[in-house]
């Protein structure tokens, strides 16, 4: 049992055998709820996983599940020393599966697919999407803890208030279902924003397109001024002839990913 307590502007956690301090730096809200845990480790079990990576173990509230599922070879990366240090003394079984580096710089953890977890440190959640799309070919699936903007933005439809840069980008890789909620009620310290958590599949058949750069360009450029129509929004990236198209017309926020694609081989 692990019990908080405040020195100054600082939370501490004691157990009997390690303290640990919560990094509001580092984006650190540690999951508590055991209902939300299960239901997120529930998920995970839907589909059949072999190797798989925790991003961000924290305190191990996930963790110490995820290592027990059977005939998974499981790994977890965690910037914090703090946390690693704290980790490998609960849970030693995690000696040579634990990876102290940043998310953000680490390279593929295995040579073959695998699944990536986590409770996604809210201040990097949306680099962290980006960076799975550069795995996209070997990460089949992705179950994310997200603060709920982030997941609402990387889940919603074409038309939809937030649909933008990440919906049009992630869309086109994955099958985005958002999952459940999650109050801020269910972390320590508890965040000032809700959760919700996510869960990206990849797509069997890929969407058809020029390029993945021709298509990353389009779509940031179509956002970038997105309260302009699409014809004086990307007007650089297309002939005069091209842009009298009546969709040119529209606002990038209207486009589905498939007409995304289709423009792409229509660019200069």
């Amino acid at each position: 049992m692990l019990c908080p307590f405040r020195i100054g502007r600082g939370i501490f956690y004691v157990s009997f055998v390690a303290m640990y301090t919560y990094k509001k730096s580092l984006g650190q809200h540690f999951l508590k709820d055991e209902l939300v845990i299960q239901k997120i480790v529930m998920a995970l079990q839907e589909r059949p996983v072999t190797q798989l990576l925790e991003v961000g173990p924290g305190a191990g509230a996930l963790t110490r599940h995820l290592m027990k599922i059977s005939g998974v070879d499981f790994k977890a990366v965690e910037l914090d020393e703090e946390k690693v240090d704290f980790l490998l003394q609960q849970y030693p079984k995690l000696q040579d599966k634990l990876i102290h580096q940043s998310f953000l710089d680490m390279d593929m953890p295995f040579e073959t697919p695998f699944t990536i977890i986590g409770n996604f440190p809210y201040n990097i959640s949306t680099q962290i999407l980006f960076k799975i799309l550069e795995w996209k070919d070997n990460v089949p699936v992705v179950i994310g803890m997200f603060q709920k903007e982030v997941a609402q933005r990387a889940a919603s439809p074409a038309g939809s208030k937030v649909y933008g840069v990440l919906s049009a980008l992630v869309q086109a890789y994955y099958t985005v279902d958002y999952l459940f909620d999650v109050s801020n009620d269910c972390f320590t310290p508890a965040p000032k924003v809700q959760s919700g958590v996510i869960r990206l599949t990849r797509k069997e058949v890929p969407l058809q397109y020029k390029s993945d750069r021709a298509y990353w360009v389009l779509v940031k450029t179509a956002f970038n001024q997105r309260r302009k129509t699409m014809r004086n929004a990307v007007k650089s990236l297309f002939t005069p002839e091209t842009l009298q198209d009546e969709l040119f017309g529209r606002r990038a926020e209207t486009l589905s990913i498939e007409e995304f694609a289709a423009l792409t081989f229509r660019m200069i």
